[in-house]
């Protein structure tokens, strides 16, 4: 039985890839970039579909081992998804009470298109 829990465990946290980003760094310094910060713990939630928005940087983040992130972007549900252009926050998504997001990819995919037509 152990040895079972044990493989759900590692099945169920190795889908999403998080980045370390030191603390002293801005996760996003320049350009359009979405970021999802979510848990380890709720790696089963985490946005599937986060790689394939267009025209911007993608990157997530385990707030679990990068509490200062968590609270220096005020991240107090997950998964959440924010919106940065040039390391300024345009527009945040955040998941509902049972830590799914309800966002879709084209409600994200239009706030990174409105950020790239306002350069306009």
């Amino acid at each position: 039985m152990k040895t079972l829990v044990i493989a759900l465990s590692a099945l169920l946290f190795s889908t999403a890839v998080y980045v370390s980003i030191p603390a002293e760094e801005k996760v996003c310094k320049s350009g359009i970039c979405v970021v999802e910060f979510n848990a380890s713990f709720n790696s089963s939630n985490s946005v599937r579909w986060i790689e394939d928005l267009n025209d911007c940087v993608t990157s997530r983040v385990d707030i679990v081992s990068a509490p200062d992130l968590q609270r220096d972007h005020k991240i107090v549900v997950v998964p959440t998804i924010v919106v940065f252009n040039d390391g300024e926050e345009i527009k945040r998504f955040q998941a509902n009470i049972m830590m799914t997001m309800e966002a879709t990819k084209k409600e994200v995919q239009s706030a990174i298109d409105d950020v790239l037509m306002s350069d306009f």
